[in-house]
Order: structure tokens, then sequence, then C-alpha cells
């Protein structure tokens, strides 16, 4: 087996000469999860504190509650699915496939275990959980999707 500097014909040559090429940031197949990642955080963030300031000044501690477990819910769900998508970047696509669906499966059960255990609890106000649990969803998908759309990437290598 040979070291790449004993094989110069499998180096990476710069077009310009002098060498090795540095890997582009723009070569890294994960940057558009990377970036919608971020992207859906920082809406979530906004929701969530425009959120609390509006429903914890109109209901108080009842309306915190509702915001702050409406957005883990609704912006958790969408985020922990570009976070497994991003966990098996580097896998196939079968085990990608599998735990995207698998993942998809845990989290329908959970949000389903959360809103059975919410049924009939008056500690949270309702109407501040769906409203923020439904604009977290939206905005988080939103910002994602424009974090992978706007993505410079390199389509061939």
């Amino acid at each position: 087996m040979s070291t790449p500097s004993e094989n110069p014909a499998s180096e990476t040559v710069s077009p310009l000469g002098g060498g090795a090429a540095p890997k582009s940031k723009y070569d890294d197949h994960r940057r558009p999860l990377l970036r919608a990642l971020k992207y859906g955080t920082i809406g979530l963030v906004i929701v969530t504190v425009i959120s609390l300031a509006a429903w914890g000044g109109a209901q108080g501690l009842p309306g915190i509650w509702g915001v702050l477990i409406g957005a883990a819910v609704g912006g958790g769900y969408v985020l922990l699915t570009a976070l497994s998508i991003l966990v098996t970047a580097n896998t196939s696509t079968g085990a990608t496939g599998a735990i995207v669906l698998g993942g998809w499966l845990v989290k329908l059960v959970l949000v389903m275990i959360i809103f059975i255990a919410l049924d009939g609890l008056t500690f949270y106000h309702q109407w501040a959980f769906v409203v923020t649990l439904l604009v977290a969803l939206i905005v988080v998908m939103v910002a994602e999707l424009w974090g992978l759309i706007t993505t410079n990437v390199t389509y061939t290598s």
C-alpha cells in the first residue's frame, strides 16, 4: 500500500499548480444540514422569546408554561428530524432511511404520550401551548428549508 506522497496521482492537484489544493468548505455534503439546524434553532429561539413575552404578559405563569412546552414539542419535533439525517449523513441510504423513519415513529409516539399526559392538567395555558406549537412548527420548517436551499455546495467532484 502506498502513502499519498508515494503516489502523486492520487492527490488533488491545484489547477494553478503548486501541489495539493486545500479542500473547500463547499465540498462538505453535511453543510446544508448544518445550516438548516442553525437557522431552525435560531427561528425556534425567536419564536420562543416572542411567545414568552406575549403569552407571559397576557396569561402569567400558565402562559409561560404553555409556551415552553409548545416550543419544545413543536420545534423539537422538526429539529430532531434534521439532526437524525445529519447524524446518519455518512451511512448508507438504507440506514439513513431506517433511522429517519424509526425516529419519526418514536417522535409520534412521544408526542401522543405528551398530549395524553397534558390532558386535564391546568398548570399551563392551552391556547399558549397550541399557538406556540403551531407557530414553532411552521417557523422552524421554513427556517430549515431556507437554510437548505440557500447553501452553496459543490455538485461535482
